[in-house]
């Protein structure tokens, strides 16, 4: 009975984070569920590959957990962050392919250079300032989105409703003060294997 009452207890904790991540909303990684474009069946697939590929990078160095960054939208993986050499990135791009039901991987991944603290300040404020943006833009859901900066270029990852919502987040990230190129890459509705009814 006891051993019974801790196997549902790891049960429920394991099934409620998965759920968690990709569903933390406005501010999280993830996009909220409810405001998600994408069938129910494709988030949880996009998750689950998401979780697949996370643990893929982890095996090949713990490190990783907190340098590199990955979505997966519609069987598409994005992947950003810091490695020390080029080797690195590459077996983090060979991992992401051999994901099951991966359709396409780009990979923003740089390498490692020194520390430069102004530089990490200013990519922080560009991300903030394009976050605070769409957030109070009402043309554009917020939470379909994912920015990430680095040296003052923009990777924006997300869903839009339509193509004007799409031209707005560009125009958006264009207007930041500082911004060097915008790097999108912003799938419409229509162009999603199966949409939400």
């Amino acid at each position: 009975m006891k051993n019974n009452l801790i196997l549902i207890f790891f049960l429920f904790f394991l099934l409620n984070s998965c759920v968690g991540t990709g569903s933390k909303g406005v501010f999280g990684t993830g996009v909220s569920i409810a405001l998600d474009p994408r069938s129910l069946g494709t988030q949880i697939d996009d998750s689950i590959m998401q979780k697949n590929l996370a643990a893929r990078i982890i095996i090949l160095d713990s490190n990783y957990i907190l340098s590199v960054k990955t979505k997966v939208l519609d069987g598409r993986i994005f992947l950003t962050g810091k490695v020390d050499n080029p080797e690195e990135k590459l077996k983090i791009t060979k991992a992401a392919w051999e994901t099951e039901g991966a359709r396409s991987v780009r990979n923003d991944i740089k390498i490692k250079e020194e520390f430069n603290f102004k530089q990490s300040a200013k990519d922080l404020l560009i991300t903030s300032q394009l976050r605070t943006a769409i957030f109070l833009n009402k043309n554009i859901k917020a939470s379909n989105y994912n920015i990430d900066t680095y040296k003052k270029k923009i990777f924006i990852y997300g869903i839009a409703i339509t193509k004007e919502e799409r031209q707005e987040v560009i125009d958006e990230a264009k207007s930041i003060l500082d911004v060097e190129k915008v790097i999108a890459s912003i799938f419409l509705v229509d162009d999603l294997r199966i949409q939400k009814n």
